[in-house]
């Protein structure tokens, strides 16, 4: 009888410190998993972005009407805050291609540094997001970060082509 009771307690020793799943560990992969989930590129991670998003004023809109590069970006980065990553995701030669038409393109009247400087850094943000796209071994919060990029280069282009009009316009009435 002791003996019976000796290995029922062995037993009962051994199946407790035997390590089943637990609840911990299981909420640990559970928050893993929805870490993982939200540095995917999707389109409410891209809305979650904090920064500031200019859009072309009017007088912006009439400005840029005729540099068609521009109207194209506006409609890729349009895709791109849906999450559409496939101009940006394609063979890098294509973004060349696309860059150095958009750069010889800017129209006259906005051919100023403050602007020049923005398109180099939109195109520089541009071939980054590309060639993270591209390659497998980059995570998805480098990703995620690089669609930023562009975002905000783009809206800092906004921002100073809205400033060089409004600098215009002040000039016209001082000197009148």
């Amino acid at each position: 009888m002791k003996q019976g009771i000796l290995i029922l307690n062995v037993f009962l020793l051994i199946l407790c410190a035997c390590d089943g799943p637990n609840e911990t560990s299981a909420n640990e992969n559970l928050e893993q998993q929805e870490v993982q989930e939200s540095l995917k590129i999707t389109e409410k991670s891209i809305e979650e972005f904090q920064f500031t998003d200019y859009v072309l004023s009017s007088d912006g809109e009439k400005a840029v009407s005729n540099w068609e590069k521009y109207q194209e970006l506006a409609i890729q980065i349009s895709y791109l805050k849906k999450a559409d990553l496939s101009f940006f995701n394609g063979e890098s030669n294509l973004i060349t291609e696309f860059i150095e038409e958009f750069k010889s393109n800017v129209p006259e009247d906005l051919e100023t540094n403050p602007i020049v400087s923005r398109v180099v850094v939109l195109e520089t943000a541009m071939y980054r997001l590309n060639a993270n796209l591209t390659l497998d071994n980059i995570e998805d919060e480098e990703k995620l970060m690089s669609v930023k990029a562009v975002l905000v280069a783009f809206s800092n282009l906004n921002n100073q082509i809205n400033k060089k009009l409004e600098r215009d316009i002040y000039d016209r009435i001082t000197v009148e």
